[in-house]
């Protein structure tokens, strides 16, 4: 049933809740109250169609109720699904997104940080590749995978872990030489940590590896190149890769079966980030999977945090390894 006449007011809620006032107030300023008062308070407000006048309140507590969020892009399906996740839980907590986007290019970086710091957002999240960024000390901000410094929280998946994971799972799967592959940002960050994990444990068990690290601006057709030059007598010589995204495996695949060189018969192939084709349950390949909700879970955690006195600098979160038909585990052991 919905309220007829005016719109209904906070005392409305209140009466249709059968809660205090204060209560009711409590809820819709994202203040700590016992689930059972939020849920009452929230269905009552959803029977009488009332909805939360966030400019006056806004007036009242000095606050915008938006958080900006930065990323490159969200044509590849990982920032999509970062976006989505960050949107959602700031959605719960009574805030709204202000989406900005920059294709990785930096100067475009400073100018979506100058142009959300002059709309009075409440806090930033961002994935940039600005090294030099300039923010305003007084709005809160979240980096994510790029450590800035002991005064920027950065919250990050456990990439040197999952680049681990990865090297110990195609061994244990019978590779015997394992490639790394990985194009990016020529700006470090957490993310090169994958492959240091990779070389960690392929120098620790011995076994014999390569890698080859190309900048965004050299393309993914160099790989091609360097594949096709490992060729010997229609064998690649490698047996074992690990591409530091899903989305560089998807590349990879597709030009290993151009070269007549079967996956996972002759090279068993390991992505990471855990990103589903259309949004199904599918993978593109096998995978370490990145924890995206729980990224989007603490950024918005943080940013939003009233106490600021003690933030973390580092929030490395676990991953986990999920095969997804580009590695033998299905294989029979005489395979």
């Amino acid at each position: 049933m919905r309220h007829k006449g005016n719109n209904p007011t906070m005392k409305d809620v209140a009466r249709e809740a059968g809660v205090a006032l204060g209560t009711v107030s409590k809820v819709f300023n994202g203040l700590p109250v016992g689930d059972s008062y939020r849920e009452k308070v929230e269905e009552a407000a959803k029977r009488l169609g009332y909805q939360v006048n966030s400019y006056a309140r806004g007036l009242k507590t000095n606050k915008t109720y938006t958080v900006a969020l930065i990323l490159p892009c969200v044509t590849d399906p990982f920032f999509a699904l970062l976006a989505e996740h960050t949107s959602l839980c700031l959605a719960k907590r009574g805030y709204r997104t202000l989406l900005s986007l920059t294709g990785s290019d930096p100067e475009a970086e400073q100018a979506c940080i100058r142009m959300v710091e002059q709309n009075k957002v409440d806090g930033i999240i961002s994935l940039t590749y600005n090294p030099d960024l300039e923010v305003n000390g007084q709005i809160p901000f979240v980096s994510i995978d790029r450590y800035f410094s002991s005064e920027v929280p950065c919250v990050a998946s456990d990439n040197f872990g999952g680049g681990q994971m990865a090297a110990e799972k195609l061994i244990s799967l019978g590779c015997k030489k394992l490639l790394f592959l990985r194009i990016g940002s020529n700006v470090s960050g957490e993310t090169d940590k994958r492959g240091i994990g990779f070389q960690t444990v392929c120098q620790n068990k011995q076994v014999p590896f390569e890698m080859l690290m190309l900048e965004d601006s050299q393309g993914f057709e160099t790989f091609r190149t360097f594949l096709e030059a490992h060729i010997r007598d229609g064998k690649l010589e490698f047996d074992g890769i690990f591409c530091n995204t899903d989305r560089l495996a998807y590349y990879i695949i597709g030009y290993l079966r151009e070269l007549g060189i079967r996956v996972p018969e002759d090279v068993q192939i390991i992505g990471f980030d855990g990103v589903r084709q259309f949004n199904s349950e599918d993978l593109y390949c096998s995978t370490i999977v990145q924890p995206m909700a729980q990224l989007a879970e603490t950024s918005v955690d943080i940013v939003l945090r009233e106490d600021r006195s003690n933030l973390p600098s580092l929030i490395c979160l676990p991953v986990s390894y999920v095969p997804g038909g580009t590695t033998k585990e299905s294989w029979p052991a005489n395979t």
